[in-house]
């Protein structure tokens, strides 16, 4: 568990770090904030690429060792974007990012739940979720702490510019000695790889659980625009819109990953009393009143706590996701079909920060663009959550 919850926290830590770099990445390359975006939408965009290639080894040769792969990618290409010279470079450097980060989520998942008994899994399942909001939050932090707008310079006392933030992105890689050191394989996985190599999925298998993984797509569509539509250019909103400081955005952005943190434990743990559905729902649909604290306050109390509560619903509703998938997937392809269908949701929401920003622009403000985000969003989250089919409690070793 806790393997993969410090991989996927470190993976979301390497994301984040360029959501606090954007303006800064614009202003040293001379462009506008929505090209930067675009490395937001190349990282989504390849991430589906990543979720069948370590999905695929994971199920072949074992959760474990293909995590340690997983991380050492995402290290390297992290630390790679520290010395580009351009931002073309920075767009190749970033798809590949996104084929790497593609990978933990579903490796780290089924290594976790599969592991963990069936009676807590809601709770574990919102622990785990929350290491995304963990790795943005020490990405806050370490942005707030250190960053300061040095050009062509990497780091100069206790200050980073964003290239040295970058370099401070690579120590993720440590965490292969952990695993390495620390960690067992998935008991699911080795007492049945025997079987599962035998029979695999058969044509008839593929057919019976399409339904089940086109929901999923369209389910994690929603999930993917519900938290990227709130968290990507929230930083940018502030800079422009508010004209925050590096260390006022930094402290809003730990403020409002608290909230997640809670919120993801809060509402994983009462979905093992409540079901699934339910609370993904009424997170979604709790999001709607916090609007106008979120995207339309003037005052940083305001601000912080419209945030605040806006994460607390959204990765609310996320920190159902791990359980909910992994008990919907069949157990032989456990490691690749959650990933997939999330980072295939992930693919139909990657141009929204793109979008975002080019509404921003032409209409002079973040505010009303960030209000319509969630508005349209949760309500579609409430209605394709309630297609969808209840699974607590499924236990997954006897299957």
């Amino acid at each position: 568990m806790l393997a993969s919850f410090l991989g996927w926290t470190l993976d979301a830590f390497d994301y984040f770090l360029l959501v606090f770099c954007i303006s800064a990445i614009a202003e040293d390359f001379h462009t506008r904030t929505s090209v930067v975006a675009e490395s937001l939408f190349l990282t989504l965009a390849f991430r589906p690429f990543g979720a069948f290639l370590f999905g695929i080894l994971a199920d072949r040769y074992g959760r474990r060792p293909v995590l340690m792969l997983n991380v050492a990618c995402y290290s390297v290409f992290e630390l790679s974007c520290a010395f580009v010279p351009s931002i073309h470079a920075l767009f190749v450097l970033r798809a590949l990012f996104g084929i790497a980060m593609g990978g933990e989520w579903g490796v780290g998942a089924a290594l976790a739940l599969e592991t963990l008994p069936k009676e807590g899994r809601g709770f574990f399942s919102g622990l785990l979720q929350e290491g995304y909001a963990v790795g943005y939050l020490v990405a806050a932090a370490t942005y707030a702490l250190f960053y300061r707008p040095l050009t062509h310079v990497y780091w100069y006392g206790h200050s980073l510019g964003w290239r040295g933030l970058f370099v401070v992105g690579a120590m993720p890689a440590l965490l292969i000695f952990y695993i390495a050191g620390s960690v067992e394989e998935s008991p699911v996985w080795r007492d049945g790889q025997r079987n599962v190599a035998k029979a695999g999925l058969s044509f008839t298998d593929l057919k019976k659980y399409f339904a089940t993984f086109f929901f999923l797509v369209l389910l994690m569509s929603g999930f993917n625009l519900f938290s990227h539509g709130t968290q990507d250019l929230y930083p940018t909103f502030l800079q422009k819109d508010h004209h925050s400081s590096a260390a006022m955005t930094g402290m809003i952005a730990m403020i409002y990953n608290v909230g997640a943190l809670l919120g993801g434990i809060f509402f994983g743990a009462i979905s093992e009393r409540i079901g699934r559905k339910r609370a993904i729902i009424a997170a979604a649909f709790l999001s709607l009143p916090v609007i106008p604290l979120f995207a339309l306050g003037h005052s940083f109390s305001v601000l912080a706590a419209g945030a605040f509560l806006m994460q607390f619903m959204v990765q609310g509703a996320w920190g159902v996701v791990p359980a909910y998938l992994t008990e919907l997937s069949p157990a032989p392809v456990r490691a690749t079909f959650p990933g997939l269908a999330y980072q295939l949701g992930n693919l139909i929401a990657s141009r929204s920060a793109v979008i975002q920003a080019r509404f921003a622009e032409h209409y002079g403000s973040f505010s009303v663009v960030m209000a319509g985000t969630v508005a349209i969003v949760a309500i579609y989250l409430v209605c394709i959550t309630a297609f969808g089919r209840e699974s607590k409690g499924m236990n997954m070793s006897s299957e």
